[in-house]
């Protein structure tokens, strides 16, 4: 029988717990002294490492720097904090830590900008969906919002094919909902919005959705298929979607006649 999602949220604990312990004591390191190379209190690592309390994105980044590792902690940590597919766990971190985040989106309204019922409509649509299963994926994507009500957010850019506006997902109602909400978010600063028109015709954007983060001189991509997804660190790799993003973006239209389109559409599911 499979585990449920607090069981693998605890075995992703203790492995977390027993990675860091085991990498601390090969460098004999005490509480203390990592602590100052994290940098951390001493009380949060002892507190960490005993399972008193769950690790951050920033203390686990420390970690990762200190102990030379490749991300097998931020994997723990994507686990932890809730439940989703192996090929993504690594994403939420990179995300997290961006300062800059470009989506393109063909189909649907980009995850970090889904309202809840938008959300659990998509996945109500995977075959053999779980009802349980699908109020732990909406939970996970709206926690992964939260970036961008921090007091840092990062600054982010979504370009959305006009398709993704017409698609009626979860019906009328919900779809009407998703659109203004859509419009909410615009208003904020750290967040761009535009919309390439069906007009434009064939576009580089009609392959496949993609979205590039950054922080600093970092950056990554994920790139997603029917089946799975996958997170992507290779300089070509970046560089042509970067190069497909600024084609993309001379075709999307500013912000003030993407409300336009929006609320155009708005008026035809109301």
């Amino acid at each position: 029988m499979a585990d449920d999602g607090n069981n693998t949220v605890k075995r992703a604990m203790g492995e977390y717990r027993a990675k860091m312990r085991k990498c601390r004591m090969e460098r004999g390191l005490t509480h203390a002294n990592l602590a100052l190379l994290i940098p951390a209190s001493e009380s949060l690592v002892g507190a960490v490492e005993r399972g008193t309390r769950s690790p951050t994105e920033s203390f686990t980044r420390g970690l990762e720097k200190v102990f030379g590792l490749d991300g097998e902690l931020l994997d723990l940590l994507s686990a932890i904090r809730g439940p989703s597919p192996k090929w993504f766990r690594r994403w939420p971190a990179i995300e997290e830590a961006a300062t800059v985040i470009r989506t393109y989106e063909l189909a649907l309204i980009p995850g970090l900008l889904q309202t809840a019922d938008y959300a659990r409509a998509i996945f109500q649509g995977e075959p053999a969906a779980i009802p349980e299963e699908v109020d732990k994926s909406v939970k996970v994507r709206l926690q992964r919002q939260a970036i961008l009500s921090r007091p840092n957010p990062p600054a982010t850019s979504f370009i959305l094919d006009e398709s993704a506006l017409r698609r009626e997902i979860g019906g009328r109602e919900v779809m009407r909902a998703q659109l203004g909400y859509l419009l909410d978010m615009m208003a904020r600063p750290c967040i761009t919005v535009r919309i390439v028109p069906l007009s434009s015709g064939s576009t580089a954007g009609l392959i496949a959705s993609f979205v590039i983060a950054q922080d600093g001189t970092e950056a990554a991509a994920f790139l997603e298929n029917a089946q799975m997804g996958e997170v992507i660190h290779q300089a070509d790799v970046l560089q042509k979607l970067t190069e497909r993003w600024e084609l993309l973006s001379g075709l999307a239209q500013p912000t003030y006649e993407t409300e336009k389109i929006i609320r155009r559409v708005m008026e035809y599911v109301s």
